[in-house]
């Protein structure tokens, strides 16, 4: 595995090995590698080839723009505006998809038929198993791409390929709704059990937080005075930047998007439970302790037992806070109200991916026709 940002594996016999670029040759990269018992001692005999690889010119200067000089500086300046997450996303999708594929090619060399070819590749063998990634996957990997090409035109004048050369269809998957009875009964079941974690999923249910907001819930974010909560804070599991110790860590970041700072009213049944298990400000709310937490994994895993309990199909987590907006839709709930509860930036977003009618609903408003069949 290597770390990121360097061009160091460890190799299946046991031995470190470095890689760095000796010069161009033809728009193709020529690579030197270098070798070590530890990490440590690779690194540092890396380091003296590239500072005197740095100190000469290349070999062939017209072709210069290697794809990997110039995914990594679009990187690099892109980081500042992007979350932790959102670098380690974009990372791992260069180091596992793109590299790969693109390595000791000049940007300028890349054509619409190598982004048509790519990309067949990876929507049928793409993977560790080989068989395929999902069209969501690959939208993302080549939307990266058309990022480092938007970059490299900007700051390179690389001329950038029609992407538009590239066509995915998404089949979107139909999205888990609790229908009214199965709500009711995992309602019963929680209220029955107010353990803090079973609150946590009725808070979900109820208010229609994600699932990482809640677990960074903190006891000073709900203010009973005003009955409402404020999110301000979302909770992950990313890669840790030092696997030498772990390779993931738990962070609390800022939400989503802007818009997802928001505050939430706390409906009266609601508000009456979390009255009785009021703690300390800096408390969080799922465990009671100021230093232990519940992460998103952990709760997922107390929602499927849940679940399983009340004899209730699977689900998502994420469903619940499709069926708050759902049900909300149903009982005639304002939509710009709903939108800003739920932190979408539009009142489209809500309405294309947020609200499913269901079967019920779809009958009443059928029935609502009914009276034009009547004879009269």
């Amino acid at each position: 595995m290597s770390k990121r940002g360097e061009n160091i594996y460890k190799r299946k016999d046991g031995r470190w090995e470095g890689r760095y670029a000796k010069g161009y040759v033809g728009g193709k990269i020529k690579y030197g590698y270098v070798y070590g018992k530890t990490y440590k001692a690779t690194k540092e005999k890396l380091s003296k080839y590239m500072d005197f690889n740095n100190s000469q010119k290349p070999i062939n200067t017209k072709n210069r723009f290697s794809f990997i000089e110039i995914s990594s500086k679009w990187l690099e300046t892109a980081k500042p505006q992007l979350k932790q997450s959102s670098v380690i996303k974009y990372s791992n999708i260069l180091e596992n998809f793109l590299y790969p594929k693109f390595e000791g090619t000049s940007i300028n060399c890349i054509t619409c038929d190598d982004l048509i070819n790519f990309s067949t590749e990876l929507l049928t063998t793409g993977g560790t198993k080989g068989t395929g990634l999902s069209p969501k996957t690959v939208s993302t990997i080549i939307s990266v791409l058309k990022s480092v090409f938007a970059y490299a035109s900007r700051y390179e004048g690389i001329s950038m390929p029609d992407f538009n050369c590239i066509n995915i269809k998404q089949n979107p998957k139909p999205m888990r709704i609790l229908s009214i009875d199965e709500q009711q009964r995992l309602t019963q079941y929680l209220c029955e059990n107010q353990l803090l974690s079973n609150i946590g999923i009725l808070i979900c249910m109820y208010t229609g937080m994600r699932i990482g907001e809640v677990c960074a819930l903190k006891w000073k974010d709900i203010l009973l005075s005003e009955q409402c909560i404020f999110v301000e804070g979302t909770m992950q599991r990313l890669q840790s930047d030092n696997k030498e110790f772990a390779k993931t860590e738990v962070i609390i970041t800022s939400p989503k998007s802007n818009s997802s700072i928001r505050t939430i009213p706390i409906p009266d049944n609601l508000y009456e439970i979390l009255m009785k298990y009021k703690s300390s400000d800096e408390a969080y709310l799922l465990t009671g302790s100021n230093v232990r937490f519940l992460e998103p994994r952990t709760l997922q895993n107390h929602f499927k037992s849940a679940l399983k309990i009340c004899g209730i199909n699977d689900a998502n987590f994420h469903a619940l806070r499709h069926t708050f907006a759902t049900r909300c839709i149903e009982f005639g709930f304002d939509v710009k109200s709903l939108s800003e509860i739920l932190g979408h930036a539009s009142v489209n977003i809500t309405l294309n991916k947020y609200v499913h009618p269901s079967m019920e609903l779809k009958q009443k408003n059928m029935n609502m026709i009914s009276d034009f069949l009547a004879v009269k």
